[in-house]
């Protein structure tokens, strides 16, 4: 585990923070795709319908035709990526993929590996 960034990385953290903030949900979330587009969501609850920000970004990707990712970020209250988020990156990036962790300040928490 690391909790260094370069600015892609924070690009990422500041879109997610960007959306949660725009769509007033509980989390935002920015993935970086193989050739380097973005994909932002938030959290989605709906009666038949309830995904979380990364997972909400990850299934942009794949909707757009992303093959893999290189990184992820979660801006969230939480203390560390829900196993759920890991679990969305891991399908699509693999295990090693970074998932960074920021507080709704844009603070980094923690980053992890999808895995």
């Amino acid at each position: 585990m690391t909790d260094t960034m370069g600015p892609e990385d924070q690009k990422l953290i500041t879109l997610a923070r960007s959306a949660r903030a725009r769509n007033g949900v509980p989390e935002g979330a920015a993935v970086r795709d193989e050739t380097g587009r973005t994909y932002v969501a938030g959290t989605v609850e709906l009666a038949s319908l309830k995904l979380t920000a990364l997972q909400t970004a990850v299934a942009m990707a794949v909707a757009s035709g992303a093959r893999s990712l290189e990184a992820a970020a979660v801006v969230s209250g939480a203390e560390a990526p829900a196993e759920a988020d890991r679990a969305a990156v891991r399908d699509l990036g693999g295990a090693q993929t970074p998932v960074l962790l920021a507080g709704p300040d844009g603070t980094l928490k923690t980053t992890v590996h999808a895995g």
